[in-house]
């Protein structure tokens, strides 16, 4: 069964809803999880969780500030938000730990690819980690805010604020692109 990752950014109800499901081992990303987790984070440090979309557990996020965006990979959840928060789990999104992100800005968006967690915000802020624990700041080349990430095809791909377009096939090193807008 190939993995399962789907974000579904429920915006009438300020909720991220993440899910992930059983992957075969592979030498890139190994996943134990036995069955179906969404996680859905939002306002006020809110996480649910759920392994059949229907019935949902409130989940003790340690934190009052809004949770915009969560992801998976590496057997961990991360989920970010405002005042530079980071939260991981690796239980199923049952517990959270808060992790030091090094900075304030808000962080809306947080993706998983290349075994690599990028999370992107306030002022072109740009954050990567191995683990969801540790986390590195990296140049963006822009002070617009960044306000979502994603990962296909080997590229991450940031979007934010006046039309701004980066990629990056590491996380690290990032390219300008002209949107047009």
């Amino acid at each position: 069964m190939k993995k399962v990752l789907f974000i579904i950014l429920i915006y009438c109800f300020s909720l991220t809803v993440i899910s992930c499901s059983k992957k075969e081992r592979s030498s890139s990303i190994t996943d134990t999880t036995t069955s179906t987790v969404y996680v859905s984070v939002g306002l006020g440090g809110t996480i649910i969780t759920s392994e059949d979309g229907t019935t949902w557990t409130e989940r003790t996020s340690g934190t009052s500030t809004y949770l915009g965006d969560a992801s998976f990979g590496n057997n961990t959840f991360v989920t970010v938000g405002g005042s530079g928060t980071i939260l991981t789990s690796s239980d199923k999104g049952t517990s959270w730990d808060n992790r030091t992100s090094g900075t304030t800005k808000y962080l809306q968006g947080v993706s998983f690819g290349n075994n690599t967690f990028v999370t992107v915000g306030g002022s072109g802020t740009i954050l990567t980690s191995s683990n969801g624990i540790s986390w590195t700041s990296r140049t963006s080349g822009t002070s617009k805010e960044l306000t979502a990430v994603t990962y296909g095809n080997g590229i991450f791909l940031t979007v934010g604020d006046a039309g701004t377009i980066l990629t990056s096939t590491d996380g690290i090193t990032w390219t300008a692109r002209n949107s047009g807008t």
